[in-house]
């Protein structure tokens, strides 16, 4: 399987920093922000924007874990927190990369059934091909591959994420 790089870890960092203000500018107003990383990579990838927005900013960032089978997302959708630490906040559902929309739109509709202050969603790559009716309010990059493409994301080493085009 051939593989190009579509983002190195420099690239994933700038980007990932530049997402960061981004929620920052939306979230003005806010004392805290729930970032809900769907399980696997997502929530790998909001670890990184936590560090990147407790730079930037004073306000408390919290980490949620969205589990989800993303094979089978009809299965019951838990999260890391209860609903009450989230309810009435602004939050931001994360994930790494926005394909079909499928396991993005599951996830929002985990979060629909609790009040909330705002809702948004942030992804590292967008691949544009959505099935589903959900759009990314952050993206690091928006690629437009054919459909026998696929986008990984490595975040296996600490510090040399890289983004992939197989």
């Amino acid at each position: 399987m051939n593989k190009s790089i579509i983002l190195n870890h420099q690239e994933i960092t700038q980007k990932t920093r530049r997402i960061a203000f981004q929620i920052l500018e939306s979230n003005c107003e806010a004392d805290e922000i729930i970032l809900a990383g769907i399980n696997g990579n997502g929530f790998i990838f909001s670890k990184h924007l936590k560090a990147h927005l407790e730079e930037i900013s004073d306000v408390k960032i919290t980490l949620c874990e969205l589990i989800l089978d993303k094979k089978n997302p009809l299965t019951e959708i838990t999260s890391s927190i209860p609903q009450e630490e989230y309810q009435h906040k602004n939050l931001v559902l994360v994930d790494d990369v926005l394909s079909s929309g499928k396991t993005l739109i599951y996830g929002v509709k985990h979060f629909l059934q609790v009040p909330l202050a705002s809702f948004k969603t942030a992804v590292l790559v967008n691949r544009n091909h959505k099935q589903y009716p959900v759009k990314a309010d952050f993206k690091g990059l928006s690629l437009s591959t054919s459909l026998q493409e696929h986008i990984e994301v490595d975040f296996s080493q600490e510090n040399d994420a890289i983004a992939y085009l197989c």
